[in-house]
């Protein structure tokens, strides 16, 4: 067998024993791509090889150090710093490993080749030193629509004088428990302003992630304003109480964005629809997120659809449902199905609708996982332009993705204040104000079978109670599957598989 001889650094350059061969040429170049410095390596190039290798390996340990040290902190990865750094490094990766699989092709000399052997080798390398840029050019365009996606639909904290200032060192503000106002709004065409046809808050327990969803029926009645809010004095014995059949829930955003006379300034809808269902529920609602359905449909599709046990058929489309059915039993729904589902009123009523809007929530809540969120990224950040208005500070983005990620494996309770223990036209606000903390209290109760308590009945009125943070039993490691009566709350995974 014939002995490779070859000669280092130096001198007149590689000198072989066994002239390569074009297919050789490609592979051993090929092979730098995933291994710098093995074509340096093969031509005897050993100090230059080394050098490469060694870069290669510290470059690897320092990006697997990052991840492991933040695999506990994926919020880390929103912050602007960070990015920034990122789509900097992927740039400058792209044009780096473009030089290098050129450098590794030229020091395999290529002009030892035949003519026929130097056309194909170079038009093959020269494919692979452009392909070798797309990886890095995607993940640099992935970060960089993440970027653009936070600025569009975030706004900063110092331009919002509704919302508190965030503390890096304390973003919660020493709180145990945030509540978010969860938003659909009816975005059809024959329809002019904001139409709240869907709302329910969810409150997170910081620490667990364990979340209770209040469901609120669009047509509550003559809802309270707290002291604090401008609509009090216009509305002392609730919103529209002249009015038998006015004054819904789910009117108040529109009537103070056409009253800003009354309402306290222009565009204050969100304020006071979150004025009104703090006091309701008795809790500080810190946030607010308007979903625009159809856009929703577009971000259930972004992630693959969800899966939800549908309960019995549910007929949709137009008025009389002649689209489809949705047949009962565990189904795979797409965006679209998974909108009508929630808002289909063929065969059903509101309260009906309420169930299965916390369902689709919930499901998504639970099944939008950060892998399927980072293979479907930018059409999740497309949708996410079209359907999101929200107060959320750009600054807690970064805490916000370390809560969803807890929320994700975290049991989510449901209460909803329907019929016929809950009656819209007639609510019974202090009853409603006890059962908000009883789900809350519930939900973070160690695991143990409970039997199932009524609420003792309660008179209807305006307490003088100014909304305050439910504070509820320190929790357990392991948070309560919740097999109690709507009082308690009722498990997703139970209701909706």
């Amino acid at each position: 067998m014939a002995k490779l001889a070859v000669i280092g650094d130096g001198g007149s350059g590689p000198r072989f024993a066994k002239p390569l061969t074009p297919a050789s040429v490609v592979g051993w170049t090929l092979l730098s791509v995933f291994v710098p410095g093995a074509a340096h390596l093969r031509a005897g190039r050993r100090r230059t090889g080394l050098i490469l290798v060694g870069l290669y390996a510290a470059a690897l340990l320092g990006l697997l150090a990052f991840t492991l040290a933040n695999l506990d902190n994926l919020g880390i990865f929103t912050r602007n710093s960070v990015m920034t750094t990122a789509v900097v490094l992927a740039v400058l990766a792209a044009l780096g490993w473009f030089a290098l699989a050129f450098s590794s092709y030229i020091t395999l000399g290529p002009s030892r080749l035949n003519q026929q052997g130097q056309i194909v080798s170079g038009v093959l390398v020269g494919l692979l030193c452009v392909t070798v840029m797309a990886p890095f050019a995607l993940a640099a365009d992935t970060v960089y629509t993440l970027m653009d996606t936070k600025r569009h639909v975030f706004q900063s904290a110092q331009d919002n004088p509704d919302v508190a200032p965030i503390k890096e060192e304390d973003p919660w503000n020493g709180k145990d428990r945030v509540n978010f106002l969860l938003i659909g709004g009816d975005a059809a065409g024959n329809r002019t302003g904001v139409r709240t046809d869907s709302m329910n808050v969810a409150s997170v327990h910081i620490p667990t992630g364990t979340t209770v969803l209040f469901g609120l029926p669009r047509n509550l009645q003559h809802v309270r304003f707290p002291p604090s809010s401008p609509l009090r004095k216009h509305f002392p014995n609730g919103f529209m109480a002249e009015l038998p059949n006015g004054g819904l829930l789910n009117e108040v955003w529109q009537y103070a964005n056409d009253h800003p006379e009354q309402a306290g300034g222009r565009n204050k809808g969100p304020r006071a629809l979150m004025d009104a269902i703090s006091y309701t529920l008795n809790l500080d609602i810190d946030y607010y997120v308007l979903m625009n359905m159809y856009g929703f449909a577009d971000l259930v599709d972004a992630i693959g659809g969800l899966t939800i046990r549908v309960q019995e058929d549910v007929k949709w489309g137009g008025l009389y449902g002649t689209a489809g059915t949705i047949k009962a039993g565990t189904r795979r729904l797409t965006g679209e199905e998974a909108l009508w589902y929630g808002r289909s009123r063929v065969g059903s009523d509101d309260f009906a609708r309420m169930s299965r809007q916390r369902c689709v929530i919930g499901a998504f809540a639970q099944q939008a996982t950060p892998q399927k969120i980072l293979v479907n990224f930018n059409s999740i950040a497309s949708a996410t332009k079209r359907l999101a208005e929200t107060n959320i500070p750009e600054e807690l983005v970064e805490p916000l993705v370390e809560l969803a990620v807890k929320v994700k494996d975290a049991k989510i309770v449901s209460l909803q204040f329907v019929p016929p223990k809950y009656w819209p036209g007639n609510p019974d606000w202090a009853k409603i104000r006890r059962a908000s903390a009883k789900a809350i209290e519930n939900s973070l109760k160690p695991r143990r079978a409970k039997a199932a308590t009524q609420a003792a009945p309660a008179t209807s009125g305006d307490p003088a109670v100014s909304p305050s943070r439910v504070r509820a039993a320190k929790p357990t490691d392991t948070p309560t599957r919740n097999t109690q009566t709507p009082d308690g709350g009722e498990s997703l995974d139970e209701l909706c598989g």
